[in-house]
């Protein structure tokens, strides 16, 4: 895995890849002389369906031939690619996660249910600002209600 996200172009990849950059919305990186340079030089625009914006947990799968470019993205702007790729449920779990920082109101429920959506712990903890252990205890007490029988 690298610590980059990358724009490839793709021809309507067989397994989903990363976001199209259209939906992505304004990004710093497309201002740069060299993604501006790489789109001329493959002869396509930011709103081409061919580009796609592929986080860096995602590079691993990029076809070996893939035409990329390594991008650098601020944590926001990684955070809302990573938002648009995520199954609705996650990704709506996500976006309470970003309100929780000033969240007042059951802190762990919101917690909890994001752990039951499936977003990891590493994650919610990067969208919370949580220590992952806060996190990671919450999982655990996830668990053991989970395990505990109901009356």
């Amino acid at each position: 895995m690298t610590d980059d996200a990358y724009l490839v172009l793709l021809e309507g990849p067989a397994v989903p890849l990363g976001t199209p950059l259209a939906a992505t919305g304004p990004l710093a990186c497309l201002d740069t002389p060299a993604v501006r340079a790489w789109l001329a030089a493959h002869e396509v625009t930011a709103t081409s369906p061919r580009l796609y914006l592929v986080p860096p947990e995602e590079t691993a799968a990029l076809p070996e031939d893939a035409e990329k470019l390594p991008v650098p993205l601020s944590p926001e702007e990684l955070s809302t690619v990573r938002t648009r790729n995520a199954p609705e449920a996650v990704a709506g779990v996500e976006r309470e996660l970003r309100a929780y920082r000033s969240c007042t109101e059951d802190r762990e429920g919101l917690l909890r249910r994001a752990l039951a959506a499936g977003v990891p712990a590493h994650r919610v903890a990067e969208l919370t600002g949580e220590e992952l252990t806060a996190v990671k205890a919450a999982a655990a007490e996830r668990g053991t209600e989970a395990a505990a029988p109901r009356s």
